[in-house]
């Protein structure tokens, strides 16, 4: 297996379950170090045994990434420890269904501040220690572009990341930092097996989306000889946000 990320350093918020834990394995199979960034102190340090398992190399790091003081302990204990970030994948981010009539202000900061400002303030203190060439890669939602009821905070902090992404870019260039988006639609992370057939089969592609399908769009933007491709959100959705739909 290719070894290109070999001697990189990449930090993984929400890098314990579902599409961060697929990001995490995906570059640890490519030879990067992988620092995994999360509050879920179990499946965390599973995640980093599973990896180490397999010959890689990885390290857990408890972290709430709404809470400045913590980013700012963790991104230097990472610098301490490797003295670098290559590669930023800001994937932490909650999702609650809340009737909007009920949505209370609490509940709303929650949500925004785990998935929006969480973004402005890992990739704000990791962008002081990335040396040129750097990579800051943050997951958004087709959420940002397409809505269902009772999601209004979490399509908010979904749309404000691809707006943040490349407003971060223009103030990055002079480092030399490029900072992408990506929007994944339906990525099944757990019970793969037991979609049905029309699940799979509403998707122009023809299955529902994988972890590992995140993790190479993260590879692509994260390539060092892609550094002419900066400020963008790409959606990786099988085709469903290009879809016309009409009730029958």
């Amino acid at each position: 297996m290719s070894k290109k990320f070999e001697g990189q350093i990449v930090v993984i918020t929400g890098g314990s379950n579902g599409i961060g834990e697929g990001i995490a394995k995906g570059f640890a199979q490519k030879g990067a170090t992988v620092c995994i960034a999360d509050l879920d102190d179990v499946r965390g340090k599973e995640v980093q045994k599973e990896i180490e398992d397999e010959g890689g190399t990885a390290t857990f790091f408890h972290m709430d990434v709404k809470i400045e003081e913590d980013v700012k302990r963790i991104i230097h204990q990472v610098d301490k420890q490797f003295g670098k970030i290559d590669i930023l994948i800001n994937n932490a981010g909650i999702s609650k269904s809340i009737p909007f009539l009920d949505l209370t202000l609490e509940e709303w900061d929650d949500i925004i501040h785990t998935n929006l400002r969480s973004v402005f303030l890992v990739s704000r203190e990791a962008a002081k220690i990335m040396p040129p060439g750097g990579r800051i890669i943050n997951i958004s939602s087709t959420r940002a572009e397409m809505s269902e009821p009772n999601s209004e905070a979490y399509a908010a902090s979904k749309g404000g990341i691809v707006s943040l992404t490349h407003a971060i870019a223009a103030s990055l260039q002079i480092k030399g930092i490029t900072v992408n988006c990506i929007s994944p639609g339906w990525i099944q992370t757990v019970g793969y097996e037991g979609l049905n057939k029309n699940d799979h089969l509403q998707h122009w592609s023809n299955r529902v989306g994988r972890p590992e399908d995140i993790a190479k769009a993260c590879f692509y933007f994260s390539d060092p000889e892609n550094d002419f491709i900066n400020g963008q959100n790409i959606i990786v959705d099988g085709g469903m946000t290009r879809k016309m739909i009409y009730e029958e």
